[in-house]
């Protein structure tokens, strides 16, 4: 027994120290980063809440029938099996050990060993999935691409192997005279008596041996699964619970953060204050924040975002997991760099000193992110950065709340705004943004030329001499640069403007006082001009006193509703969709006749996944007379970026396949008569891929699928003449 002891003491003391050591250094080294403001550990409810649903609840994993309920067999069975480390732990010092009061109780055997079962049906659906996708049978469509297999197989055997040696010093425990099991007596813990079974015929004596051995083993298996843990991408064990309480609440989309630096908020009117050397975005592995770093350390290698992504679904070279993989592994590379003293980096390896030289963002061979011993040109490749779409498919999938968009604009931020680096041709788009405060350079007169055609006389603001917005008037109607030059949008336009009308909504329009929102220039890296744009709007509509706002644009709709509160403007803002379907549901329009049209619907990136604005948009259409309505595969949380987001809407397509003809194309299987969607930016999108793609198809025969938006397929509905 002393032996067993003497062990099992250097056993714990050899393992908790490696292991220690290595968490300390984790800690120090996501300490480098920058500091979070606002201060993300304050708000102890949400992240208790956030803890609760996604760690203890599973959530995010049980979107993903199959895998989401072994992991949540094997994390909720190693919860159950946390009283047998205490009694493993306690055997080492007291052959009889057991937990007091509850220790020798029938049911917790029962629960442990029913725990244990639980694991082992959840590894062995891990070893069948990763089997059945390894990259070695499907390529880069598996969602395990780029991973790091060995290891995680490596894990996979470690705890099998903590559920052998648990079951077999429990066997041995039952077979020794007397049996040390606690619960030998009040039995219930079938595993662990058919596992002793096994081991009877040895005898007594021999299983007095294996007791000991079998012990020691559990105990040092146990002890090398941490070690192994900690130096390891499971390492999310546990860096995943505080990365979800720490999140953005409720999640990283929607609003984009303003620059901080530690902690601060840039002040964009005074940048000239600003110190010398101060990085406006993300330049270095050590400008990301404690909670960057730990988004890197929470990865679990999964590919859930991998398989979402609309860039690596069309062979473009970004993968969200493999741009998180290869920041962490730069961090981890530099990172005795980042923790050593001035004095002392002159003696570290030269390895480390080549990773600290590297720049985060350059020409890299591998054509997507890569750190590491021997590594070359830059940690992240520029087509890496500029594929995103900002969709937020990774952040929406991500079991364990990465915020992967941020991390990737705040890097744009940097190239744009301290290096002027990014694709030539949204510098157009950038050009027109100042001089004539559209994307696409037609100037303020543009802004009311639609009101022209329309049958009905439109509210323009201070055509009359205002210089509020009257009392009557309910809603400002934002009709943003696309809804006001570009002819599809313009359709829009006009049928929400008839809606509005037909039902009695007094509403109003800026006209010419209306300038771009800034989300193009904000999504493209250049703060500086949605700053510009985004206080100029701001200062109008808080003059004139806006407080309701509907907008047809999901680009516009997000900026005015999520991030114009930055700039001090807050407004009740809403998606014409919302407005439309309200205005249905109150009896104030009524579609009467019937279309006899098959539809189906794209939800817009930063009206569904960005907005949670699902259920209105299906809502008019179910309402209307005569049509079928088939849903995309792809739908909701999980549907298909149309590839406009980002600012990809002004920059070419040279990578890969297309985007939007993969969307299209999709669309196209359900034999729709009309693809509807939501925002002008995604019905451009559309409508060129379901051009391409049906040419494709059919060469020039076939009649052209329509794309539009929800709003002219109502009017028609409720008005058929027009």
């Amino acid at each position: 027994m002393a032996a067993r002891t003497t062990i099992g003491v250097l056993l714990i003391v050899l393992a908790l120290g490696i292991a220690g050591r290595r968490i300390w250094y984790l800690y120090r080294l996501a300490m480098a980063g920058q500091k979070v403001s606002p201060d993300r550990t304050s708000d102890h409810g949400a992240a208790a809440r956030s803890v609760l649903r996604e760690v203890f609840g599973q959530t995010r994993l049980l979107q993903f029938t199959v895998p989401g309920v072994a992991h949540f067999l094997t994390f909720w069975g190693f919860i159950l099996l946390l009283p047998t480390v205490l009694e493993g732990f306690g055997a080492i010092f007291d052959v009889d050990f057991h937990i007091p009061l509850i220790g020798k109780q029938a049911w917790l055997g029962f629960i442990e060993d029913v725990a244990v079962v639980g694991v082992l049906i959840g590894i062995t659906t891990f070893a069948v999935i990763r089997v059945v996708n390894a990259p070695k049978r499907e390529g880069r469509r598996s969602r395990f691409f780029g991973s790091h297999l060995s290891t995680a197989w490596a894990t996979l055997f470690m705890i099998a192997m903590v559920l052998l040696s648990l079951l077999l010093y429990r066997g041995t425990q039952i077979n020794v005279e007397p049996p040390t099991f606690p619960y030998y007596e009040s039995g219930g813990a079938f595993a662990s008596e058919w596992v002793a079974g096994l081991l009877e015929p040895l005898g007594p004596e021999t299983n007095e041996v294996l007791e000991h051995v079998f012990v020691l083993f559990a105990v040092g298996v146990l002890l090398g699964f941490l070690v192994l843990v900690v130096h390891s991408k499971h390492l999310h064990i546990f860096t995943s619970e505080p990365n979800v309480a720490f999140k953005r609440q409720p999640i990283a989309l929607g609003a984009l953060e303003p620059i901080r630096i530690q902690g601060k908020e840039v002040d964009f009117e005074n940048i000239d204050e600003l110190d010398e050397d101060a990085a406006l975005g993300i330049g270095k592995i050590e400008d990301f924040t404690w909670k960057g770093m730990l988004d890197f350390m929470a990865c679990t290698e999964c590919g859930r975002c991998q398989s979402q992504c609309p860039a690596w679904n069309t062979d473009k070279p970004l993968s969200p997991k493999l741009l998180i993989m290869g920041l962490r592994d730069h961090a981890f590379a530099k990172g005795p760099y980042l923790l050593a003293d001035d004095e002392k980096r002159d003696g570290l390896a030269d390895s480390v000193k080549a990773e600290a030289e590297r720049p985060l963002i350059g020409a890299n061979p591998n054509g997507y992110a890569h750190a590491g011993d021997g590594a070359e040109g830059g940690v992240i490749d520029p087509d890496v950065l500029w594929s995103c779409t900002t969709c937020g498919a990774c952040v929406q999938q991500c079991p364990v709340d990465i915020e992967h968009v941020d991390h990737i604009l705040n890097m744009r931020r940097y190239q744009v705004l301290m290096e002027s680096e990014f694709p030539s041709e949204a510098g157009v788009m950038l050009n027109n943004l100042d001089h004539a405060g559209d994307p696409w350079g037609a100037g303020s007169r543009q802004r009311t030329t639609w009101i022209s055609e329309m049958d009905f006389d439109v509210r323009v603001f201070g055509a009359n001499g205002e210089d509020r917005l009257p009392d009557d008037v309910e809603y400002l109607f934002w009709v943003g640069c696309a809804g006001a030059v570009d002819d599809k949008a313009k359709r829009t336009t006009k049928a929400v403007a008839s809606l509005l009308h037909e039902a009695g909504v007094e509403f109003m329009v800026l006209g010419d006082g209306e300038t771009c929102t800034g989300d193009p220039a904000r999504r493209l890296g250049n703060e500086f001009s949605f700053q510009m744009l985004g206080q100029q709007n701001v200062e109008t509509l808080n003059e004139i006193g806006a407080r309701k706002i509907v907008a047809t644009c999901a680009h516009c709709f997000n900026t005015l509703a999520n991030e114009y509160p930055q700039l001090g403007g807050s407004y009740e803002v809403v998606h014409h969709t919302q407005l439309l379907n309200q205005l249905v549901a109150d009896g104030r329009l009524t579609p009467v006749t019937p279309l006899d049209t098959t539809i189906t619907y794209h939800d817009p990136c930063y009206l569904g996944r960005h907005n949670r604005v699902f259920t209105p948009p299906r809502e008019i259409l179910a309402a209307l007379p005569g049509s079928t309505f088939k849903e995309m595969p792809r739908n909701s949380e999980r549907s298909f970026c149309c590839g406009a987001g980002g600012a990809r809407m002004w920059m070419e397509e040279n990578l890969g396949s297309r985007v939007n003809e993969n969307r299209s194309a999709e669309a196209l299987d359900l034999a729709p008569d009309v693809v509807a969607a939501a925002c002008p930016f995604c019905i451009v999108m559309l409508s060129d891929g379901t051009t391409a793609v049906q040419a494709a198809r059919n060469g020039d025969g076939g009649k052209p699928v329509e794309v539009t938006d929800i709003s002219e397929l109502l009017l028609r509905s409720v008005k058929p003449s027009t």
